[in-house]
């Protein structure tokens, strides 16, 4: 983190209250890793997203890991229950499984699936016990509805560490994706614009940037690590070309893990980009 900058004190900031004491505790379901602390938290920040952008305030959110996208997303279909919202997920992971189909039980690889109601029973794989499966059920009803988005309102930018599960819902329904090759050839102002162009339909944009999307070589300090990512500039750029779209109302940073970041060098890239997010918002 860069001490020498005031960012934290010039913009007003909210804590949400986390359930990190169950980290210390049973995991409970296989299927789904402390469920009940997440089903809270979605909540909290479902709730707090929709006041700030009731009060017409831009809401970043700084997120641990990148399950919480789904309660963001929750909070803005809760402020504009009538807009349709398009989202664009800047990650090297699909994050599309469900409890049903999960090979790790990490609920930070099912926010996309709770926020489009996906189950994928088609691929399952796993028999969820019926306490998972009403948690999980609350979990895509949070901000009073579900789904929230469609599959043609997903765009991927950087995904290349999918599983077959994945694979099939991706293809099923033919989900706007762009590869890192495509954003290393064409160019970020290209990538950024034809991602919004196939949003069009959309009124809101949420933009959600997990750190893993960045190569390996940067991206020590997250749990997921992947080659062939994007260089830190290149997802800086990307940022922030697209929060000058007058439609994305909302930005999310996950999975800087400051356990792994042994060299802070994740901390501070990713601030460096926070830092030029901010700055395009506030001129």
């Amino acid at each position: 983190m860069d001490y020498g900058s005031n960012l934290f004190y010039k913009h007003p900031t909210v804590e949400i209250k986390t359930e990190n004491q169950m980290l210390f505790g049973s995991p409970g379901s296989v299927y789904a890793k402390r469920l009940k602390g997440i089903v809270a938290i979605y909540e909290r920040l479902s709730n707090e997203v929709a006041n700030t952008l009731k009060n017409k305030s831009f809401p970043i959110v700084l997120a641990g890991d990148h399950s919480t996208a789904g309660g963001t997303i929750s909070g803005i279909r809760q402020a504009f229950p009538k807009q349709k919202l398009g989202v664009i997920w800047i990650d090297a992971h699909a994050d599309i499984h469900s409890p049903y189909t999960t090979p790790t039980g990490n609920v930070h690889g099912m926010p996309i699936a709770a926020v489009l109601g996906e189950d994928n029973i088609h691929n399952k794989i796993n028999k969820p016990d019926k306490e998972t499966i009403e948690l999980w059920n609350k979990l895509k009803k949070t901000g009073g509805m579900t789904p929230k988005i469609t599959y043609k309102d997903l765009v991927y930018i950087s995904l290349r560490d999918v599983e077959p599960e994945e694979s099939f819902l991706l293809k099923k329904h033919k989900v706007k994706m762009f590869t890192t090759n495509e954003v290393k050839r064409n160019g970020v102002e290209k990538i950024a614009r034809d991602a919004l162009a196939h949003l069009s339909h959309c009124s809101l944009i949420y933009v959600s940037f997990d750190v893993d999307s960045m190569d390996s070589s940067i991206s020590k300090g997250t749990g997921t690590p992947v080659r062939n990512g994007i260089t830190e500039k290149e997802a800086g750029s990307l940022c922030v070309r697209l929060i000058q779209n007058e439609k994305v109302c909302c930005f999310e940073i996950a999975e800087v893990n400051p356990t792994l970041d042994k060299e802070n060098l994740m901390a501070e890239n990713t601030f460096e980009i926070l830092q030029r997010v901010v700055s395009q918002l506030t001129t």
